[in-house]
């Protein structure tokens, strides 16, 4: 599956700062790992969250959000954010967050 290269350099960028960056190609598209931690992904034009359980269902209560269901199944920890949730760099960085956070704070593989 090909992915969205714009929405790709506007993550990566905003991830520049962090030295334990890393992208990997993963679940048909592209991964951006912290500390060899999955964090965020860009999976044909949706951004793809880990934000964890404890994050879990505030990040899925948000407009443009959805359950990851790559597999048939909602993968609990895991969002799906559609386009129009992601229009400013302001949109995309809050949904950035929790993610950082939550892959900032596992422990480096």
């Amino acid at each position: 599956m090909a992915y969205d290269e714009g929405l790709a350099q506007r993550v990566r960028e905003m991830l520049s700062h962090r030295p334990d960056l890393t992208e990997k190609k993963m679940f048909g598209g592209l991964c951006f790992l912290l500390g060899g931690n999955m964090c965020c992904g860009i999976s044909g034009d949706d951004l793809m969250l880990r934000v964890g359980p404890d994050a879990y269902e505030e990040v899925l209560a948000k407009e443009h959000a959805r359950e990851m269901d790559f597999t048939g199944r909602a993968l609990r920890g895991m969002v799906f954010v559609g386009p129009p949730g992601l229009s400013t760099d302001s949109a995309l960085a809050g949904w950035l967050a929790p993610a950082v956070e939550f892959a900032g704070g596992l422990p480096t593989k």
